[in-house]
């Protein structure tokens, strides 16, 4: 175990940065990472041996926004939107009023307008405590076609290049569905509907949550504890069947399986004490670091985090500290490709 933010860095070459994603979705590499004994070297299909009948998998199913608007002000400046959240949660959202920064910040204040070509419009409502604004969203289009039609996707910015015409499918689940999100849920990313389809047929289950992805996910951590780290809060939802697909499985004795970190996070943020979880909408701040005690999942699929970061913390309090930052090590030393279009790795649980 460590607590100190330090001892989660690492070094990677920069051209183990994925900069585009593998030519198939299940082509990616996979690290396998037993509690004991040596590291395995496979591939994403690799998962119909790897994870058993019986088995449930857990998916994030958010979708992410072309959230990022290029447009003018009525002066002819250039301006630039970047949607981060609605404001409101679950029945209660105004699907037209979003948390957004805006470039340039100091110039666009409450009572402007950007015009994002000629289907939307945003106006700055207010501006908030943390220099985010309040904007919003007017279109003769329903407000989600709109930010579709007229929206690029936010790739992270670690992705060194031009977004392209292939990012708005690649940089998607297969199976998302809710949108709301500003990066991806990006272990989802391998799956295709052929595998998941072999997934079924092999009697490994499948269930769906949602959780919003927020631009927090990137933000590193400045502070010397991950105790004085203010974490980003994020909306999720656990629907009901999530709820009874979890309970079977656990009563039938099988695993539950996070697909990415955004689901532990919901799955461990709705739990009670006893393991059984809460329906419906909520937020959560919850960060999750050694020592932890997992209420709810098994085991881990996950692609490759920063150094630094709540998400690589995430993960060493899953598949314990040592043996994670070795991992990370066997991946770096095997060149495996690192980050959202990167490669995966699959932490196994303690019963094997």
């Amino acid at each position: 175990m460590s607590d100190k933010v330090s001892d989660y860095h690492y070094e990677l070459p920069r051209e183990l940065i994925a900069q585009r994603p593998a030519k198939r979705r299940d082509e990616a590499r996979l690290l396998v990472v037993p509690e004991i004994g040596p590291f395995g070297h496979h591939t994403i299909r690799d998962l119909l041996s790897l994870v058993r009948p019986g088995d449930l998998l857990v998916v994030n199913e958010s979708k992410v926004l072309p959230a990022r608007l290029n447009g003018q002000k009525t002066t002819g400046a250039l301006a630039e939107v970047l949607l981060l959240k609605p404001s409101g949660l679950g029945e209660d959202e105004d699907p037209a009023l979003w948390e957004a920064l805006v470039r340039p910040g100091r110039k666009l204040r409450a009572g402007h307008v950007v015009e994002i070509g000629d289907e939307l419009s945003v106006e700055i409502l207010e501006v908030l405590p943390s220099g985010n604004r309040l904007v919003r969203l007017k279109s003769d289009l329903d407000i989600e076609t709109a930010i579709e039609r007229n929206g690029s996707m936010p790739l992270p910015p670690y992705i060194d290049r031009e977004i392209e015409p292939s990012d708005r499918d690649r940089y998607q689940t297969v199976y998302a569905r809710t949108g709301g999100s500003v990066a991806a849920p990006t272990a989802g990313l391998h799956f295709t509907n052929d595998l998941l389809e072999e997934f079924e047929t092999k009697g490994i289950k499948r269930t769906a949550i949602t959780l919003h992805v927020g631009l927090g996910t990137f933000r590193p951590v400045d502070a010397e504890h991950p105790s004085g780290h203010p974490m980003h809060i994020e909306r999720y939802f656990i629907p009901e069947s999530a709820i009874e697909a979890v309970e079977r499985t656990k009563r039938d004795g099988g695993r539950v399986w996070a697909v990415g970190t955004t689901a532990v996070r919901a799955l461990e943020s709705a739990a009670r004490d006893d393991g059984s979880l809460r329906p419906g909408w909520a937020q959560t701040d919850l960060f999750i670091w050694p020592p932890y005690n997992f209420r709810v999942v098994d085991g881990l699929l996950t692609n490759f985090h920063l150094p630094r970061s709540t998400l690589i913390m995430l993960v060493a309090a899953f598949g314990g500290y040592e043996r994670t930052m070795a991992a990370y090590e066997e991946a770096v030393r095997e060149r495996y490709l690192f980050y959202s279009y990167g490669d995966a790795m699959l932490v196994m649980p303690s019963c094997g």
